[in-house]
């Protein structure tokens, strides 16, 4: 269930600088009641639209840039940030969309799975804006966040060159892919808004949105989301269980 990724990451259990880092097994422990959860459940509740095809061709959806201001010093990393989301090489924006009931839940699975980036809460479900943006990174994260997380399935929508492509990940693969117009019938409106430039996090966070930064987490911190968000916690569930 964890990824070769994280059994690196964890190769030992204390750091340099004395902070302590969880075994596999305790890991594993984590997470065994929240997957018998979602493998109960599975309904698939993470598709985008089931009334909707999903296979449909891909489309080019263009998107504005966002108008960007800074001091001269700044401007040699902008332009050569510009230019690899211009050539497609690294991608503008990628997230990963669930139908998680919590960002916060969310922020936790990506700190036990290494991914970085920040959670949002929206009431079709949370969703993830990831800070690996290079090359394949997106999609790596993609593989590791469900494969650490057995049974959870998570939509990756990336903007490469402005050209949105979404995919279903499961259990550590790439399933079907979806059409912006088909992704969009089913989130929240700012997903699609920060997906074609049109908003950023710091709008997403004055609209109201909450967000959890995985950076805040440590591996305890993150453990102990998760068992409040199991049904032997005393917090919520996934998207679509919450309100048994």
């Amino acid at each position: 269930m964890v990824s070769e990724k994280d059994d690196g990451r964890r190769g030992s259990s204390q750091d340099p600088e004395g902070e302590r880092h969880l075994t596999d097994e305790e890991i594993e422990a984590a997470l065994a009641g929240f997957e018998e959860e979602l493998n109960a459940d599975d309904d698939g509740a993470s598709r985008p639209d089931d009334g909707a095809s999903a296979n449909t061709a891909e489309q080019d959806h263009q998107a504005s840039d966002p108008q960007t201001s800074g001091d001269a010093s700044d401007e040699g990393i902008d332009f050569d940030d510009e230019l690899e989301g211009l050539i497609g090489n690294k991608a503008k924006i990628a997230t990963l969309i669930t139908r998680l009931s919590s960002g916060e839940l969310l922020a936790a699975f990506c700190r036990l799975a290494g991914i970085e980036a920040d959670c949002i809460d929206t009431p079709e479900g949370a969703f993830a804006v990831l800070r690996a943006l290079d090359g394949d990174e997106p999609e790596t994260c993609a593989r590791d966040l469900t494969s650490v997380v057995s049974g959870l399935s998570a939509v990756l929508a990336v903007n490469r060159a402005d050209k949105l492509e979404a995919t279903l990940w499961l259990n550590g693969h790439a399933g079907e892919s979806f059409s912006p117009p088909v992704l969009f019938a089913s989130t929240s409106s700012c997903v699609e808004d920060l997906l074609i430039g049109a908003s950023n996090l710091s709008m997403v966070q004055v609209d109201g949105y909450s967000v959890s930064d995985t950076d805040e987490l440590s591996d305890e911190s993150a453990m102990a989301i998760i068992a409040r968000h199991t049904r032997s916690g005393s917090g919520g569930h996934a998207a679509g269980t919450a309100n048994e």
